[in-house]
């Protein structure tokens, strides 16, 4: 009985731990890649955007979906810059309709 009350006190702590990291600050990689998206959509070259896509392996639909510019949605962030050729591609790989719980998904927010 004692194992097992420490063991799962031993969890409880591991977990608690873990919540707390998830507030903790970006991997200095991933922002630097979420930066040059943000400059390759403002650019409005898709060759440009779909190269840095194609480097970071990124995929347009998760893109268009969590990925924030300077507090706006990257879609908007393009139209605010005249990018309409990536806002378009982006709206088109947005795709169908679906409820989605928003309180679930991250959201990256990159300040440059």
């Amino acid at each position: 009985m004692k194992t097992k009350l420490t063991s799962l006190i031993i969890a409880s702590a591991f977990l608690a731990g873990a919540s707390f990291n998830s507030s903790a600050a970006m991997d200095p990689y991933i922002e630097t890649a979420l930066i040059d998206v943000c400059k390759a959509v403002k650019s409005n070259k898709l060759v440009r955007y779909s190269n840095t896509m194609r480097s970071y392996r990124f995929k347009d639909k998760m893109i268009a979906e969590r990925l924030m510019c300077n507090g706006d949605n990257v879609i908007a962030f393009a139209e605010k810059h005249n990018a309409f050729k990536t806002a378009a591609r982006l709206k088109r790989r947005v795709g169908s309709v679906s409820i989605t719980d928003i309180a679930a998904l991250d959201k990256w927010s990159v300040h440059y």
